[in-house]
């Protein structure tokens, strides 16, 4: 792809973009100066006539600094209270910078229970609209003070991607402290920048190894390509830039060749699927063959009993399943009809046997196309 059309695609991006999700990490969130010029770049964005929520890390960070401590701790207890600690002092510091600005600032703390919850999601959406009324920026982190590892969003950029889809906003924007996701030199070393992706591959995937640092925050290149994922299959754009830059939101407002560009996916994934695609619990894992596999992957059909090959967990009529290929990766997940005892009875059967099996009568599908979502797309 030639310069001209690089800014071409950012221009139609910026654009785009009236709802904008913005996340900075912890690593970027350093000291009161680099917190300014973040809300300084957030302001420049709100007076573009956009809308903004920001996403930030920090609180552990914030918490440290405040206990004289220069290692993430590990143990559970202590993060959490470090987090307690590090998230009041991190919110005033927003409100005060912000004031500068003329705007007030709505703190939302949330766990990953709030999200997959289908009442409380629709409570969050709703809360963030009014404070986007309200012309009030919304500051949302996770809730790490009281969350544990079955509540945990994993990071703030999955939380990003997830808010992104959950508002429906038409940019993510992921501030860190690299210039883009980069190539691979030949011998392992990192290559030059890469400025646009137009789809993420197994490829894609491979460059986000060994870009973790675990001493002061969590995630790097991996969890953004999580992110990404979550953006660009709600019909977003997503943009992973070096939040060092002063005017860094000035150069994604003038659509420079800054940073790596993620495309939207051509086919968006309707709400009702994303919200069991990305957000709802996950129940349990059915197993099919290859023949199954390709009928849902490949041909957009629904999954029968008769490709199913095993199943596992203990899971009700209605949850959320992966569906899982031969090599035990799932590549889709979806809504069942059938509770795990009888997913367990009728699976390798063909759907006229069904009745005579359950002793009633019952839905030939074991999951509905339309309540099925692919996981690579």
């Amino acid at each position: 792809m030639d310069s001209e059309q690089n800014i071409m695609l950012r221009r139609e991006a910026v654009d785009s973009a009236r709802h904008i999700i913005v996340k900075a990490g912890t690593r970027l969130l350093i000291d009161r100066e680099s917190i300014a010029k973040l809300v300084d770049g957030i302001a420049l964005l709100r007076k573009s006539g956009r809308r903004v929520l920001l996403v930030t890390s920090g609180a552990v960070g914030m918490g440290m600094e405040l206990a004289g401590l220069e290692k993430r701790p590990r143990e559970l207890a202590q993060k959490q209270a470090l987090a307690a600690m590090g998230q009041a002092r991190l919110m005033s510091i927003y409100a005060e910078e912000a004031a500068r600005h003329g705007f007030q600032v709505a703190q939302l703390l949330l766990t990953a229970s709030d999200l997959r919850n289908r009442g409380r999601y629709l409570n969050v959406m709703n809360c963030i609209n009014a404070l986007w009324e309200r012309d009030v920026l919304p500051i949302v982190n996770e809730n790490d003070s009281v969350s544990v590892a079955e509540l945990k969003f994993g990071d703030n950029d999955t939380l990003a991607g997830m808010l992104t889809s959950l508002t429906g906003a038409q940019m993510t924007v992921l501030l860190t402290t690299v210039d883009g996701l980069r190539g691979r030199n030949s011998d392992g070393s990192l290559g030059d920048r890469i400025p646009n992706v137009a789809k993420i591959t197994d490829k894609i995937r491979a460059l986000a190894g060994g870009t973790d640092d675990s001493d002061l925050s969590t995630g790097g290149m991996a969890s953004k390509l999580r992110a990404a994922g979550l953006s660009t299959a709600s019909g977003a754009w997503l943009w992973i830039a070096d939040g060092r830059y002063d005017d860094i939101m000035k150069k994604i407002i003038n659509a420079e060749d800054t940073g790596t560009l993620f495309l939207p996916e051509k086919h968006k994934v309707p709400g009702r699927k994303r919200w069991f695609g990305f957000f709802s619990k996950i129940s349990g894992e059915i197993t099919v063959d290859s023949g199954a596999q390709a009928a849902v992957s490949v041909k957009g059909g629904s999954l029968l009993p008769s490709g199913v090959v095993r199943v596992d967990g203990d899971f009700k009529r209605g949850d959320t399943v992966d569906v899982c290929g031969a090599d035990g990766r799932p590549f889709a997940r979806g809504l069942v009809n059938f509770d795990s005892s009888d997913c367990r009875k009728i699976m390798g059967k063909h759907t006229a046997e069904l009745p005579e099996v359950l002793g009633s009568a019952a839905e030939a599908e074991l999951i509905h196309r339309d309540n099925l979502i692919l996981l690579e797309r």
